[in-house]
């Protein structure tokens, strides 16, 4: 069954600070956005990658390829207003409805190839499919009068990319109207009424979000977490 990856890469990285948005910063000495893609690409050299761009961002990135000869064969497609309309943009490239489609964070480049694998398996199976990992800290739930409460951990998942699914099942999802709700890919499918299925995620397989985030992912670079090249 042929595989898609639309990798999203449509954010300014404003929690990061600086000008330059936080997917194109260097991560030992290369681009995070380049780790994500190569990363994939090194799961399967058959994958079809479908890089989704914001329109003004894709001639930097063309001139990085070319500046870091960068040859791992990608589609690009322009970002949209929301992640949601991001993703359907990047869908309009997937031409075989009966294969199976992964979405994915462009800052998670630490993703395992054991998570790629065991996600695919699953929606090759028919499942919408989501990794998480289980939640080690404390947690407390705050309530609307400034009170907060402790709630049990083992009852919450953390959720990662990439979420899986038959391409089928995910246009359909992507055929409705957008809602705010919708933070994910799962939750454009559950919108549809169609249960999501949990695998066992990678704790590092990070979204580089922040500062020190780049600091725990030039760590993982240097214990060999992802290839380098």
């Amino acid at each position: 069954m042929k595989q898609y990856v639309i990798i999203v890469a449509g954010g300014k990285g404003l929690r990061m600070g600086g000008d330059l948005p936080k997917q194109f910063i260097p991560l030992a000495g290369k681009p995070v956005l380049m780790r994500t893609l190569e990363n994939f690409y090194s799961f399967s050299p058959d994958i079809d990658i479908i890089l989704v761009l914001p329109h003004d961002h894709q001639e930097y990135w063309r001139s990085l390829c070319q500046e870091y000869n960068f040859t791992v064969p990608h589609r690009i497609v322009d970002g949209g207003e929301t992640r949601f309309h991001s993703v359907r943009n990047g869908l309009a490239l997937v031409d075989d409805d009966d294969a199976v489609v992964a979405v994915h964070d462009g800052v998670r480049p630490f993703v395992s190839h054991d998570v790629i694998a065991r996600c695919f398996d699953m929606a090759a199976g028919g499942k919408a499919v989501v990794p998480v990992t289980g939640v080690v800290e404390t947690v407390r739930c705050m309530k609307q009068d400034g009170t907060s409460v402790t709630v049990p951990r083992g009852d919450y998942r953390l959720v990662q990319t990439p979420q899986v699914f038959s391409v089928r099942m995910l246009k359909d999802a992507y055929s409705a109207d957008y809602r705010e709700d919708f933070t994910d890919d799962a939750s454009v499918v559950e919108a549809m009424g169609v249960g999501v299925e949990l695998a066992e995620g990678n704790r590092e397989n990070i979204k580089i979000t922040t500062p020190f985030d780049m600091v725990v992912a030039e760590a993982l670079c240097h214990v060999s977490v992802i290839p380098r090249h």
